[in-house]
């Protein structure tokens, strides 16, 4: 048996010296750059014909063909909007011979500025990428499509973007739920900043310092197995991406037509090389944003006597001051011709402070009268109604978020063997420590002649009118204090290290060239919550409304006497003394929301990648255990008195990642892929710790332990044709099976928990199994080939349809299921743009659209919670004064798009949240040197 494995071991190795070592090879090295010498071409496809070797260009334009035997052969290099160019070439039996391509027509940028740049780039990366992904790109001078990360996506076929008041936040690819996405900063898993999520919000960070944005969504062995929607991955700007150095100085202004304000944005972006081989690039950006939310809710909906109502109904007015600061600074080193070292430290800040006047209309019986489009109340007893309860409070919260990621890595490539790794640390925080949220005051009438008739004929903004006592209703002084809740800390910490390396040996073949490659990666991962609250339900002395009056601006519907924005604030501040603060109270809030979470992973893949001039095959298979430490609190409420025992779980677990990915070259043009491949999403971390949370309403949310992470068979084949002019055809299906999804179950039966009163609670659990399936099209062209002026037009437009079902229990009844649409997900999505770029001018006019969705689920299909289909247009324009001087305008939500969710009930469509924020215009210039 020795024997045989020795003879096994020495074949091997004879096989692989014999596919490795050609009695004679050199390398063919160079850089691909534009024809104004602005910048090195990322992604441009070099093929030596003779032997069907390809490579494509790395960031800076560089590519590397090692192991070629000696020999003349012809080398060309293609890039979308470029006449291919092709150069004959001699190679020496042993070195090097270096080939570098000018591709673009003499003395011009076109491949480098403006949309049809931006737009060359994204297809030649998309076209050389291994699997299924689509890029967006800055152009040579630092120009972004939209103002931040999550904005500029939606121009991506397949992707939408959930907002939060009026602005992009959660990224949604293919309609799914942003929790299935995971997301890179320079090769670094970010961590999410809010505390029951893993999705993180990228309005975060600023476009104005991101270099280029990928949405992979397909997976190969070599990548983090954590996405079921896509990968997006996100890198800064490298002082080797330019020929030249740079500095691009921006100054803006940004109008909201609701706040009637002007507030500013400026940044600066540079890159410097200091010699040959070692450079820095680095910029801050700096927006300002006031904006103003118009804003309606309502309770789950009731019927009573035929006649529909919510119980409770608020009315919502929102000021808010946004501020994002971010900053990168990237260190590159050339330490030989093979290696490559990199340092990259990346910092952005979101600064948060809402001020919000609520009135909340709560009637404590059914409707004196009323029919499907209306309903009337009245606090009279006598004629059949009953106490109407009337609050008015003032919320002022300031929220901070940060994400900080900073990675220390290198790539060495001596044209046989590759070596990767890196080493980088991620942070989020999300932190507020003096929120004053509510403020309230109450006033409850009982036969005072109060009457209220609320008009629900626009499904959207139910109005009310007030039919008899006005005096009392509209009285500040009838408004006592009631509670007042002081966040004195909120602080959610999310943070990870990680440790990775990469090793391949790439083997010459006749035809090709085949790579074996093996890695692992090491992720440590901690999250946690602190909660700490003071509780004030009473006050020393007199305190009402009418001490804090403050004017407001409010369309719907005149909501009467509201608090001044900081009115609250400023007498608590003065008046602290005379607070009564509730112990219990106080206890309870302070011990239900903690908990900490411990995540590691430990990951390794072994794949390998067959390569020739028309075929790509990449196979193999990844392994991530997973560990996990869950810390909450067990609280035993026997009032006055709060008992608080941490509890503690623990649990691992382990999946097998097989993937297949295939890529075919029909013809130069014309690429045909698919890929099969197994991916996970692990469960929220929020959702995984022991804990019970509960809110001022009476709304309870569970933690539970024992939650599957999802398991999905993904499939993925797409068909893509690149015109010879720079434009392209893609369409595609994929399908996905879903195992374990994770779903929040609302019971809307009153509870206790350990002593604890709940009005209905919310408790995640795993659905049975779900299937996603769909296609996606797009088409994107510039045309330059029309006669003057059209040939400055470009038309992009992408059509994405999504069916997501699965199976969920019916009023928390595992024995009774239903099929439900999954979360989040949206059956139809399209984003179209309509171009125009020549002689310095760029206009640009962007329409996305989704369908709506199902956000939360109910005890049952009455109750489910849903989110209305969403259509915005964007207005863009932009004039080159001088070669250095730009200036530009842009004009957001040209439509007053809205926000609208809403139940199915009795076969109407009943408001929970309906918002309005206008239009958003700026303005500004652009400088480069």
């Amino acid at each position: 048996m020795k024997s045989i494995r020795l003879a096994t071991g020495s074949a091997a190795l004879a096989l692989a010296a014999s596919l490795a070592a050609p009695a004679f090879a050199g390398e063919i090295a160079g850089v691909v750059a534009d024809a104004s010498e602005t910048a090195g071409l990322d992604a441009v496809e070099v093929v030596v014909e003779e032997l069907g070797r390809r490579t494509v260009t790395q960031r800076d334009g560089s590519y590397l063909i090692g192991d070629v035997p000696a020999g003349t052969y012809t080398v060309t290099a293609r890039y979308v909007g470029a006449q291919p160019q092709q150069f004959t070439v001699t190679v020496p039996a042993t070195g090097t011979v270096r080939q570098n391509f000018v591709l673009g027509e003499s003395g011009s940028n076109i491949l480098v500025l403006g949309q049809g740049a931006n737009l060359a780039s994204a297809l030649s990366r998309k076209k050389a990428a291994d699997g299924v992904s689509d890029v967006l790109t800055r152009d040579a001078i630092g120009q972004f499509p939209d103002q931040n990360v999550a904005e500029s996506l939606r121009r991506l076929p397949g992707v939408n973007i959930l907002n939060d008041q009026g602005e992009g936040r959660f990224v949604s690819v293919r309609g799914l739920d942003p929790q299935l996405n995971a997301t890179s900063l320079n090769g670094v898993r970010l961590p999410a900043p809010e505390s029951d999520t893993r999705a993180v919000a990228l309005d975060v960070l600023s476009s104005d310092l991101i270099e280029s944005i990928e949405v992979k969504k397909s997976l190969t062995p070599d990548m983090d197995a954590d996405t079921i929607g896509a990968s997006i991955e996100i890198r800064t700007p490298s002082v080797f991406d330019r020929k030249k150095d740079l500095l691009t100085l921006t100054a803006e202004g940004s109008y909201n037509e609701y706040a009637d304000a002007v507030t500013p944005k400026g940044a600066l972006d540079f890159a410097k090389r200091l010699g040959e081989n070692f450079g820095i690039a680095g910029g801050v950006s700096y927006y300002e944003r006031k904006f103003e939310t118009d804003n309606v809710e309502a309770d789950f909906w009731e019927s009573d006597n035929g006649v529909d109502y919510s119980p409770g109904i608020e009315y919502r007015d929102y000021d808010v001051e946004r501020t994002r600061i971010s900053g990168y600074l990237s260190f590159d080193l050339r330490a030989s011709d093979t290696t490559k070292l990199y340092l990259r430290g990346n910092w952005s800040q979101f600064d948060d402070q809402e001020y919000r006047r609520r009135l909340v209309i709560l009637p404590d019986g059914a409707p004196v009268s009323g029919d499907a489009d209306g309903a009337q109340f009245s606090d009279t007893t006598a004629a059949g109604g009953s106490r109407i309860e009337v609050r008015r409070d003032n919320k002022d919260r300031f929220e901070r978020q940060r994400i900080r990621s900073l990675v220390l890595g290198g790539d060495t490539d001596t044209g046989e063997w590759k070596l990767g790794w890196l080493a980088s640390y991620a942070k989020s925080t999300e932190r507020e420590d003096f929120s004053l949220d509510p403020t309230r005051f109450r006033a409850r009438f009982t036969n005072a002649g109060v009457g209220l008739d609320f008009d629900f004929s626009d499904e959207r903004v139910p109005l009310y009118t007030l039919t008899g006592g006005a005096a009392a209703f509209n009285d500040p002084a009838r408004y006592g204090f009631n509670r007042l809740e002081l966040t004195d800390l909120s602080d959610s910490q999310d943070e990870e290290f990680a440790l990775k390396a990469d090793i391949a040996r790439v083997f010459a073949l006749g035809d090709g060239e085949l790579t074996v490659q093996a890695g692992a990666k090491q992720r440590w991962r901690d999250k946690s919550y602190d909660f700490d609250l003071t509780f004030y339900d009473g006050f020393d002395g007199s305190y009402t409304l009418a001490d804090v009056l403050g004017p407001y601006r409010y369309p719907i519907v005149d909501l009467g006497p509201m608090s001044s924005r900081t009115g609250p604030t400023d007498f608590y501040l003065a008046n602290i003394a005379s607070f009564e603060v509730n112990d219990y109270e106080t206890a309870l809030g302070s011990a239900i929301s903690d908990y900490s979470v411990t995540e590691d992973i430990t990951a390794g893949y072994l794949m390998g990648r067959y390569e020739t001039g028309t075929l790509l095959a990449i196979g193999g298979v990844r392994v991530e255990r997973t560990s996990n430490e869950l810390n909450g609190n067990t609280v035993l409420d026997a009032e006055p008195d709060v008992t608080v025992t941490p509890v503690s779980f623990e649990r691992d677990y382990t999946q097998w990642l097989p993937s297949l990915t295939l890529r075919y070259a029909a013809q130069s043009d014309l690429i045909l892929r698919a890929a099969g491949y197994r991916s996970l999403v692990r469960p929220r971390l929020s959702r995984l710790a022991p804990r019970f949370t509960i809110n001022e309403d009476g709304e309870a949310e569970f933690g539970n332990p024992d939650l599957q992470p999802f398991e999905a068979w993904n499939f993925d084949a797409t068909v893509e044709y690149y015109m010879s002019s720079n434009g392209a055809i893609t369409a595609g299906v994929f399908y996905k099976r879903v195992k374990n999804f994770e779903v929040l179950i609302r019971d809307g039966d009153p509870g206790s928990f350990n002593g604890v009163d709940y009005q209905e609670a919310l408790i995640p659990i795993n659905g049975d199994a779900g299937d996603i399936f769909g296609f996606e099209a797009s088409f994107a062209q510039t045309f330059d080939m029309l006669p003057a002026p059209f040939d400055g037009m470009l038309f992009q437009a992408n059509y994405t349809y999504t069916d997501a079902t699965g199976t969920v229990p019916t009023d928390g009844d595992l024995a009774d299921l239903r099929d439900i649409e999954l979360p989040s997900a949206s059956k139809n999505t399209f984003n179209v743009v309509l171009g125009y770029s020549k002689g310095g001018l760029d206009l640009r006019a962007a329409g996305t659209y989704r369908d709506g969705y199902l956000d939360e689920l109910g005890d049952d299909a009455a109750t489910d919670r849903f989110v209305d289909n969403h259509f915005q247009l964007d207005l863009s324009a932009r004039y080159d004064i001088t070669k250095q001087i730009r200036v530009f305008a842009e004009w957001i939500n040209v439509n007053d798009a809205k926000y609208f969710a809403f139940q199915n009930f009795n076969d109407r469509r009943r408001l929970l949240q309906y918002e309005a924020y206008g239009s958003t215009f700026k303005f500004g210039v652009r400088a480069n040197f």
